[in-house]
Protein backbone atom coordinates (compact mmCIF):
# COMPACT_ATOMS: atom_id res chain seq x y z
CA UNK A 1 0.00 0.00 0.00
CA UNK A 2 1.62 3.57 -1.25
CA UNK A 3 1.42 6.19 2.05
CA UNK A 4 1.45 9.76 0.91
CA UNK A 5 3.51 11.96 3.52
CA UNK A 6 1.93 15.21 5.10
CA UNK A 7 4.07 18.54 4.63
CA UNK A 8 5.11 17.84 7.63
CA UNK A 9 7.13 14.75 7.45
CA UNK A 10 8.48 15.98 4.04
CA UNK A 11 10.25 19.20 6.32
CA UNK A 12 11.54 16.40 8.49
CA UNK A 13 12.78 14.06 5.31
CA UNK A 14 14.24 17.15 3.88
CA UNK A 15 16.39 18.36 6.73
CA UNK A 16 17.28 14.12 7.23
CA UNK A 17 18.32 13.94 3.82
CA UNK A 18 20.45 16.82 4.12
CA UNK A 19 21.84 15.20 6.73
CA UNK A 20 22.64 12.01 4.95
CA UNK A 21 23.92 13.65 1.91
CA UNK A 22 26.52 15.45 4.23
CA UNK A 23 27.36 12.14 5.46
CA UNK A 24 28.07 10.38 2.64
CA UNK A 25 30.03 13.10 1.33
CA UNK A 26 32.08 13.14 4.11
CA UNK A 27 32.72 9.47 3.65
CA UNK A 28 33.27 10.03 -0.29
CA UNK A 29 36.26 11.98 0.72
CA UNK A 30 38.00 9.39 3.09
CA UNK A 31 38.11 7.05 0.07
CA UNK A 32 41.66 6.04 -1.17
CA UNK A 33 44.04 3.26 -1.56
CA UNK A 34 44.60 1.57 1.61
CA UNK A 35 41.57 2.45 3.31
CA UNK A 36 39.37 -0.81 5.30
CA UNK A 37 36.05 -0.51 4.46
CA UNK A 38 35.24 -0.90 8.32
CA UNK A 39 36.83 2.17 8.53
CA UNK A 40 34.01 3.72 6.45
CA UNK A 41 31.28 2.02 8.19
CA UNK A 42 32.67 3.07 11.51
CA UNK A 43 32.50 7.01 10.37
CA UNK A 44 29.12 6.69 9.06
CA UNK A 45 28.04 5.74 12.39
CA UNK A 46 29.99 8.16 13.74
CA UNK A 47 28.27 11.34 12.06
CA UNK A 48 25.17 9.42 12.46
CA UNK A 49 25.40 9.71 16.03
CA UNK A 50 26.91 12.77 16.42
CA UNK A 51 24.03 14.16 14.48
CA UNK A 52 21.41 12.75 17.29
CA UNK A 53 19.84 10.16 14.22
CA UNK A 54 19.84 6.43 13.74
CA UNK A 55 21.38 4.56 11.20
CA UNK A 56 18.37 3.07 8.56
CA UNK A 57 20.28 -0.61 7.38
CA UNK A 58 21.95 -1.10 10.93
CA UNK A 59 19.18 -4.26 12.49
CA UNK A 60 17.09 -4.03 9.64
CA UNK A 61 15.55 -7.33 8.05
CA UNK A 62 13.81 -7.12 4.97
CA UNK A 63 11.73 -9.88 3.50
CA UNK A 64 13.99 -12.71 2.18
CA UNK A 65 17.42 -11.80 4.20
CA UNK A 66 18.78 -14.84 6.14
CA UNK A 67 19.40 -11.98 9.61
CA UNK A 68 19.64 -8.49 10.01
CA UNK A 69 21.69 -6.74 8.44
CA UNK A 70 24.78 -5.88 10.68
CA UNK A 71 25.95 -2.33 9.17
CA UNK A 72 25.04 1.20 8.75
CA UNK A 73 26.88 1.17 5.56
CA UNK A 74 26.60 -1.01 2.23
CA UNK A 75 30.01 -1.06 0.74
CA UNK A 76 29.85 -2.92 -2.47
CA UNK A 77 33.36 -3.07 -4.59
CA UNK A 78 33.69 -3.62 -8.45
CA UNK A 79 31.46 -6.66 -9.23
CA UNK A 80 29.61 -6.27 -6.12
CA UNK A 81 26.05 -4.35 -7.09
CA UNK A 82 24.42 -3.86 -3.36
CA UNK A 83 24.12 -4.74 0.13
CA UNK A 84 27.99 -5.39 0.16
CA UNK A 85 29.36 -5.73 4.06
CA UNK A 86 32.32 -3.91 5.23
CA UNK A 87 34.80 -5.37 6.91
CA UNK A 88 38.38 -5.88 6.79
CA UNK A 89 38.96 -5.33 3.11
CA UNK A 90 41.26 -2.92 2.09
CA UNK A 91 40.38 -0.59 -1.00
CA UNK A 92 42.92 -0.64 -4.08
CA UNK A 93 44.04 1.79 -6.60
CA UNK A 94 41.21 0.94 -9.59
CA UNK A 95 38.53 -0.29 -7.51
CA UNK A 96 34.92 1.22 -7.71
CA UNK A 97 33.32 1.19 -4.33
CA UNK A 98 29.48 2.05 -4.21
CA UNK A 99 28.40 3.68 -0.46
CA UNK A 100 24.76 3.24 0.42
CA UNK A 101 23.05 4.34 3.88
CA UNK A 102 20.02 5.35 5.27
CA UNK A 103 19.51 7.51 8.29
CA UNK A 104 16.56 8.06 10.73
CA UNK A 105 15.93 11.47 11.21
CA UNK A 106 12.93 12.27 13.91
CA UNK A 107 11.18 8.86 13.14
CA UNK A 108 11.43 9.01 9.62
CA UNK A 109 14.13 7.31 7.14
CA UNK A 110 15.83 8.69 3.53
CA UNK A 111 18.49 6.47 1.32
CA UNK A 112 21.01 7.74 -0.82
CA UNK A 113 23.85 6.00 -2.53
CA UNK A 114 27.00 7.40 -5.03
CA UNK A 115 30.00 4.90 -6.65
CA UNK A 116 33.32 6.60 -6.11
CA UNK A 117 36.51 5.55 -7.84
CA UNK A 118 39.22 4.36 -5.72
CA UNK A 119 42.19 6.22 -7.13
CA UNK A 120 42.98 6.38 -10.85
CA UNK A 121 40.30 3.54 -12.18
CA UNK A 122 39.68 2.80 -16.27
CA UNK A 123 37.68 4.46 -18.85
CA UNK A 124 34.72 2.44 -18.34
CA UNK A 125 34.53 2.41 -14.73
CA UNK A 126 34.59 6.10 -14.63
CA UNK A 127 32.13 6.02 -17.72
CA UNK A 128 29.75 3.52 -15.61
CA UNK A 129 30.17 5.88 -12.97
CA UNK A 130 29.14 8.87 -14.68
CA UNK A 131 26.55 6.61 -16.81
CA UNK A 132 24.36 5.52 -13.22
CA UNK A 133 24.30 9.30 -12.17
CA UNK A 134 22.99 10.47 -15.70
CA UNK A 135 20.59 7.63 -15.67
CA UNK A 136 19.03 8.65 -12.16
CA UNK A 137 19.05 12.45 -13.15
CA UNK A 138 17.10 11.42 -15.96
CA UNK A 139 14.68 9.28 -13.43
CA UNK A 140 14.16 12.00 -11.16
CA UNK A 141 13.60 14.70 -14.82
CA UNK A 142 11.04 12.01 -14.93
CA UNK A 143 9.20 11.70 -12.36
CA UNK A 144 6.28 14.75 -12.87
CA UNK A 145 3.41 14.49 -11.43
CA UNK A 146 0.08 12.78 -13.24
CA UNK A 147 3.11 10.62 -15.32
CA UNK A 148 3.61 6.92 -14.15
CA UNK A 149 6.31 5.01 -12.53
CA UNK A 150 7.25 3.40 -15.67
CA UNK A 151 7.86 6.75 -17.00
CA UNK A 152 10.83 6.93 -14.50
CA UNK A 153 11.88 3.24 -15.09
CA UNK A 154 11.64 4.07 -19.33
CA UNK A 155 13.92 7.21 -18.79
CA UNK A 156 16.19 5.46 -16.57
CA UNK A 157 16.98 2.33 -19.18
CA UNK A 158 17.41 4.89 -21.96
CA UNK A 159 20.19 6.29 -20.65
CA UNK A 160 22.02 2.98 -20.09
CA UNK A 161 21.43 1.20 -22.82
CA UNK A 162 22.03 4.16 -25.02
CA UNK A 163 25.53 4.13 -23.29
CA UNK A 164 26.35 0.47 -23.98
CA UNK A 165 24.93 -0.99 -20.84
CA UNK A 166 23.05 -3.48 -19.03
CA UNK A 167 20.32 -2.67 -16.39
CA UNK A 168 20.24 -4.68 -13.18
CA UNK A 169 16.72 -5.90 -13.85
CA UNK A 170 16.14 -7.78 -10.76
CA UNK A 171 16.74 -4.81 -8.06
CA UNK A 172 14.98 -1.06 -8.52
CA UNK A 173 14.18 1.67 -6.38
CA UNK A 174 11.16 2.07 -3.82
CA UNK A 175 8.74 3.67 -1.89
CA UNK A 176 10.65 5.37 1.30
CA UNK A 177 9.85 7.55 4.74
CA UNK A 178 8.22 5.23 7.27
CA UNK A 179 10.30 2.39 6.89
CA UNK A 180 13.49 1.76 4.25
CA UNK A 181 11.62 -0.39 2.04
CA UNK A 182 7.77 0.65 1.15
CA UNK A 183 5.62 0.39 -2.01
CA UNK A 184 5.65 1.11 -4.77
CA UNK A 185 8.79 -0.63 -6.21
CA UNK A 186 10.28 1.21 -8.87
CA UNK A 187 12.08 -0.72 -11.26
CA UNK A 188 14.64 0.85 -13.89
CA UNK A 189 13.26 -0.39 -16.91
CA UNK A 190 9.84 -0.87 -18.19
CA UNK A 191 6.73 0.90 -20.25
CA UNK A 192 5.98 4.33 -20.45
CA UNK A 193 2.56 5.10 -18.84
CA UNK A 194 2.23 1.85 -16.55
CA UNK A 195 3.22 1.73 -13.00
CA UNK A 196 1.35 3.52 -9.68
CA UNK A 197 0.46 7.31 -10.92
CA UNK A 198 2.92 9.90 -9.60
CA UNK A 199 1.29 12.34 -6.85
CA UNK A 200 2.27 14.68 -4.56
CA UNK A 201 3.13 13.84 -1.08
CA UNK A 202 4.58 10.34 -2.87
CA UNK A 203 8.84 9.84 -1.64
CA UNK A 204 10.58 7.44 -3.35
CA UNK A 205 14.33 6.04 -3.92
CA UNK A 206 15.36 6.10 -7.18
CA UNK A 207 17.91 4.04 -7.79
CA UNK A 208 19.76 3.28 -11.40
CA UNK A 209 21.99 0.10 -11.04
CA UNK A 210 24.46 -0.40 -14.06
CA UNK A 211 26.54 -3.44 -15.19
CA UNK A 212 28.75 -3.86 -18.38
CA UNK A 213 27.86 -7.83 -18.32
CA UNK A 214 24.75 -9.63 -18.61
CA UNK A 215 23.02 -7.88 -16.23
CA UNK A 216 22.07 -11.13 -14.23
CA UNK A 217 23.15 -11.55 -10.43
CA UNK A 218 24.38 -13.86 -8.02
CA UNK A 219 23.78 -13.60 -3.63
CA UNK A 220 27.67 -13.51 -2.40
CA UNK A 221 28.49 -16.25 0.07
CA UNK A 222 27.61 -13.53 2.64
CA UNK A 223 23.77 -14.48 2.05
CA UNK A 224 23.71 -9.61 2.03
CA UNK A 225 25.71 -8.72 -1.23
CA UNK A 226 24.40 -9.09 -4.62
CA UNK A 227 27.09 -9.41 -7.25
CA UNK A 228 27.37 -9.56 -11.43
CA UNK A 229 27.03 -13.40 -12.32
CA UNK A 230 29.47 -12.76 -14.76
CA UNK A 231 31.95 -10.65 -12.64
CA UNK A 232 31.46 -7.49 -14.96
CA UNK A 233 31.17 -3.85 -13.15
CA UNK A 234 28.30 -2.61 -11.63
CA UNK A 235 27.78 1.02 -10.50
CA UNK A 236 25.04 2.18 -8.49
CA UNK A 237 23.67 5.78 -7.46
CA UNK A 238 20.44 6.96 -5.50
CA UNK A 239 18.68 9.66 -4.46
CA UNK A 240 15.34 10.05 -2.71
CA UNK A 241 12.98 12.05 -4.16
CA UNK A 242 9.53 13.56 -3.37
CA UNK A 243 6.42 14.66 -5.83
CA UNK A 244 5.45 17.84 -5.38
CA UNK A 245 2.47 19.76 -7.99
CA UNK A 246 5.29 20.92 -10.00
CA UNK A 247 7.96 18.18 -10.25
CA UNK A 248 10.62 16.28 -8.03
CA UNK A 249 12.53 17.68 -5.12
CA UNK A 250 15.68 16.02 -4.65
CA UNK A 251 15.26 15.42 -0.32
CA UNK A 252 19.08 14.14 -0.05
CA UNK A 253 21.01 16.78 -1.66
CA UNK A 254 23.52 19.59 0.13
CA UNK A 255 22.06 22.90 0.75
CA UNK A 256 23.86 26.04 -0.18
CA UNK A 257 26.11 27.24 2.48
Amino acid sequence: MIKLKTQEEIAILREGGRRLASILEQVKAKVAPGIKTIELENLVRKLIKDGGDEPAFLGYQPSGAPRPYPAALCVSINDEIVHGLPGERVLEEGDIVGLDSGLIHEGLYTDMAVTVPVGKVSKQAEKMIRVAEEALEAGIWAAVPGKKVGDISVAIEKVIKGAGFNVVRELAGHGVGYSPHEDPFVPNYGKAGTGPELVPGLVIAIEPMVTSGSGDIDVADDEFTFVTSDGHLATHAEKTIVITETGAEVLTKLLPD
